[in-house]
């Protein structure tokens, strides 16, 4: 199981996709078990096997996720995780979504940044710079020579250092967001307006099957004329604190089925994006909650 968890947190960083990372864990051990015996013997190390199997099939698989994503209907974000601990119960068999450590490379700002990367930029980057793979590892993986590797993860850093870093949640995060919250439920305008930046963007994804807004919607007054929509037309709505790639974020419930997980970005006490997903293939790991 640790080798499992091992190539969940690699293949998710590189995928952006639980549900594609544990289809690449899958793929990954049926082609382990179909070497033979005498095969799996000769091999020294099966957990360096097992991960540069698993990233040259998510190499694989970035490379077509891209085609997918242009005929994709509105913004693609990634796919949210929850904490464990907050839906993981007796009655529910753990999901590998609580096998995904929850650092700052998986906060939904730092995975967004990621998106910008083409697939050998970002297979270089998540392995050396997040797993601290050797280039001369990295190399063999993606089939390049190590100073190929070496340009590419350089390449990948540049594209990271034009965003904001990703940092670890602090207890004020959490308090704006639950401000945000208590704005919200109480449609208080001035408030929300308070705790958004100016040039604050919220982005939706809904993937063509559930209404959301196809485009960015940018500024803090056009965001909150959208937020007191949304509110007015779900009559019920109920709004949670959850931990969303471990930072603080909300889960938005109706009759108990969750229809949106909102993850936001928080500089200076106040919230400058905001990604609210709403495809329900990508909520799976929310029916719990």
């Amino acid at each position: 199981m640790s080798e499992r968890r091992q190539l969940i947190n690699v293949a998710y960083r590189l995928l952006g996709s639980l549900a594609d990372a544990e289809d690449v864990v899958q793929e990954t051990y049926a082609r382990w078990y179909a070497l033979a015996p005498a095969q799996r013997d000769a091999i020294e190390n099966p957990d360096a096997w097992m991960t540069t199997v698993a990233s040259r099939i998510c190499l694989d698989l970035l490379g077509s996720a891209r085609k997918r994503r242009e005929r994709y209907v509105g913004e693609w974000i990634p796919e949210p995780l929850p904490e464990h601990s907050e839906w993981a119960t007796a009655s529910a068999p753990a999901d590998p979504a609580d096998r995904v450590t929850l650092d700052e490379s998986v906060n939904m700002a730092f995975l967004v940044v990621l998106e910008s990367m083409t697939s050998a930029e970002r297979v270089a980057f998540i392995l050396h710079d997040v797993f601290r793979y050797s280039f001369a590892e990295v190399a063999e993986i993606v089939g390049r020579s190590p100073a190929a590797c070496r340009q590419l993860a350089s390449s990948a850093r540049r594209r990271v250092g034009a965003a904001p870093p990703p940092t670890a949640p602090s207890s004020r995060s959490g308090a704006v967001v639950r401000e945000f919250k208590h704005a919200w439920e109480a449609g208080d305008i001035n408030g929300l307006i308070a705790l958004l930046d100016p040039n604050a963007t919220a982005t939706a994804d809904g993937g063509g099957m559930v209404q959301a807004t196809l485009v960015p919607i940018v500024g803090a007054e056009a965001i909150v004329r959208g937020l007191i929509e949304v509110a007015s037309k779900a009559p019920g709505l109920t709004m949670l604190e959850r931990t969303v790639n471990g930072q603080p974020g909300l889960v938005l419930q109706q009759g108990g089925v969750t229809g949106t997980v909102m993850a936001f970005e928080i500089v200076d006490d106040h919230i400058t994006q905001i990604w609210a997903v709403r495809n329900p293939e990508k909520l799976r790991p929310w029916t719990a909650l």
